[in-house]
């Protein structure tokens, strides 16, 4: 912060050259003199306009009526510094006996500083003498003692700071109101600062221990706090002007959007119990190379609660390193805000899958890794044991590594990944070991039918703007096989016993099948179901993107009808949400009396047959019925013909 040691020698040369010129010059030919000094030493144009008057005893003070600082050449704001009304006073017995330069106040209304740096290194702040020589800091000679500088009090009303940056965003606040009290030269100094970047107020309350070392580069200890649309942050360490900060950090933010609004930022529109509201606590550590390190972190962010540590680089998009644990985390409001699916968790059955547009901007907030552990996790639309996960993020690809989930009763392990590189799209590979299959498709399609534990395995890959798109463009496979378990809605013996498809629970020993996907369609061709007196064999498919199923189940009485087995296919049909389940007679009688119907069908070819040799006369059995009906045609045809001519 040199710019601060600049204007403290810019308010010296002010003082001094007005205290003494005061027996000898009218106040506008001091104004002048005074202004012609500044130029000289800051290479910068210096008005000084209006009235000026000057006080000697027993504070040597000057007033201003109107002052500006011109910028540096490159710069394309305005003035560096326009004040109106400035007033400036020193000690001059602390001069006098103590050598001692003791600014007892200064006041300034409705200042505007304006400050630019640029990439290649220029900053504004940074002067030159009438030269053109640039004033580089130097430290103090072996054999001379540093000058004793301190402001006793400083008073800002109005003030406006502009800030540009290249390559960022323009800063500007305006209505800032300041006063610094700094009593003792190496004591502490107390800061008071009113902001009003969005129109309402922004506190700013600091002390300072070892101000004189602070404004000079050194760490000092800092107690800070920012007050904001009813939220506060206070900092308890030890920080330095070149940006090293380190203590403990408090956040008791109970709006996080008013806070910010406030602070004229964007607002991140965090959800419920995911930081809408906050309260943190952390060991903070900043260097001056904007890397930021917290440890001993607690967070309650509104309902879910976080302890860990964190390693984060601030240089452009921020690179996290983090290790968090939890409790019961409570992941509902994005699951079914929207925030990331597109605005709804499961669908009731048939009602379709949510078309609202997924907000995926999010994924390029950062990169890194964030390990997390948690006792359990509720999605919404599905619940989560014990839980131990590694999130990835590189450039807008998020990668969830599931390394230890409890659910449903068993075990998931594999990856979930979203990328938003070029659209959206997701995809992943999932492994689970005996998981309890009725609440799985409870929570994932609201089909309760069928129970029992399962091992399975999937891949897919989906991609869209939307639930309803991705789900309709799914692609992929998997297996899964089933131990002892139930299909509820359908009893099979008594459909095999009576033809009786209303109601029941079927209960079978094994089920296993596979399947693939494509646009998304799952099919399937290869189910077998086992009972202990029957078997089933199923075919067909369920629409994932349509919500739909169009499925044919075949059970085999395997100790009916002598042993030869009786098939009555059942065919499962229409939404999710009220499928039919109907037997499939013509498939049945095809499958069970295909020797009868030939039987049947042979029978009626005899008769025909006979009818047809009857009306002909056929006497010999053995002729074919077409070469007899056309030598009976030929014989008619030569007969008419004779006749003609008798």
């Amino acid at each position: 912060m040199k710019w601060i040691g600049r204007l403290i020698a810019f308010v010296l040369v002010v003082v001094l050259v007005a205290g003494v010129s005061l027996f000898f010059l009218p106040a506008d030919r001091i104004a002048k003199l005074a202004a012609d000094q500044l130029r000289v030493a800051t290479g910068r144009d210096v008005t000084i306009s209006g009235d000026v008057s000057m006080t000697l005893w027993p504070v040597l003070g000057v007033s201003l009526g109107e002052l500006e600082v011109g910028n540096a050449d490159w710069s394309e704001q305005g003035p560096m510094l326009s004040a109106q009304n400035a007033a400036i006073g020193v000690d001059l017995m602390a001069y006098i006996t103590n050598r001692e330069i003791r600014i007892t106040n200064i006041e300034a209304t409705s200042p505007t500083i304006r400050l630019d740096s640029r990439s290649d290194g220029r900053a504004s702040w940074v002067f030159t003498d009438a030269s053109g020589e640039a004033q580089i800091e130097t430290e103090t000679a072996p054999d001379r003692a540093p000058q004793a500088v301190s402001i006793q009090r400083l008073a800002v009303t109005d003030a406006t700071l502009i800030y540009d940056a290249e390559g960022a965003d323009l800063v500007s606040y305006s209505g800032v109101d300041l006063t610094l009290d700094w009593p003792e030269r190496l004591g502490p100094a107390t800061i008071a600062a009113t902001l009003r970047p969005a129109g309402s107020e922004v506190q700013v309350d600091a002390t300072i221990g070892g101000f004189a070392g602070f404004i000079t580069g050194q760490v000092q200890p800092v107690d800070a706090v920012i007050s904001a649309g009813g939220g506060r942050a206070a900092l308890n360490g030890r920080a330095s002007t070149a940006g090293d900060v380190a203590g403990r950090l408090r956040l008791d933010i109970p709006d996080t959007d008013a806070f910010f609004a406030a602070l004229a930022l964007p607002q991140p529109g965090l959800p419920a119990k995911l930081g809408r509201a906050m309260d943190v606590t952390t060991d903070l550590t900043l260097t001056a190379d904007r890397r930021l390190s917290l440890r001993d972190l607690t967070a309650d962010l509104g309902g879910n609660a976080l302890t860990g540590a964190a390693d984060i680089n601030l240089n452009g998009t921020p690179q996290v390193n983090a290790q968090l644990s939890a409790g019961a985390l409570d992941l509902r409001s994005v699951t079914e805000s929207g925030v990331a699916s597109g605005g709804g968790g499961a669908p009731s059955a048939g009602s379709g899958w949510p078309t609202d547009r997924i907000d995926a901007s999010g994924l390029a907030a950062f990169n890194g890794e964030i390990a997390l552990t948690a006792s359990s996790i509720d999605l919404g639309q599905f619940k989560l044991g014990q839980t131990r996960t590694l999130l990835r993020n590189d450039r807008s690809r998020m990668v969830f590594e599931l390394r230890e989930v409890q659910a449903y009763q068993g075990t998931l392990s594999g990856e979930f990944v979203i990328n938003n590189r070029s659209g959206l799209s997701v995809g992943g590979k999932m492994f689970a070991q005996s998981l309890a299959m009725q609440d799985v498709l409870r929570d994932a399609a609201g089909i309760e039918r069928l129970t029992g534990q399962a091992d399975a395995e999937m891949s897919f890959l989906g991609s869209g703007s939307t639930v309803d798109a991705i789900m309709k463009s799914l692609s992929g496979k998997g297996a899964i096989k089933f131990g002892q378990g139930t299909i509820i809605g359908i009893d099979l013996d008594r459909l095999m016993r009576s033809g009786n498809v209303g109601g029941g629970t079927t209960v079978f020993d094994s089920l296993g099948a596979t399947w693939d996907i494509a646009g998304g369609v799952l099919r399937n061709d290869d189910l077998l179901l086992s009972l202990a007196n029957y078997e089933a064999r199923g075919a067909g498919q369920v629409g994932l993107g349509a919500q739909t199923i169009d499925y044919t189940f075949t059970p085999v009485a395997l100790r009916a009808n002598e042993g030869t087995g009786i098939a009555i296919p059942v065919r499962i049909r229409g939404p999710w949400a009220s499928p039919s389940i109907l037997p499939d007679l013509e498939a049945a009688i095809d499958l069970n009396f295909e020797k009868e119907v030939e039987q049947v069908k042979q029978q009626a070819r005899d008769a025909v047959r006979n009818k047809v040799a009857e009306e002909l006369n056929i006497v010999d059995e053995g002729q074919d019925l077409e070469d007899a009906a056309k030598q009976k045609l030929e014989d008619e045809v030569k007969k008419g013909l004779r006749s003609l001519f008798d």
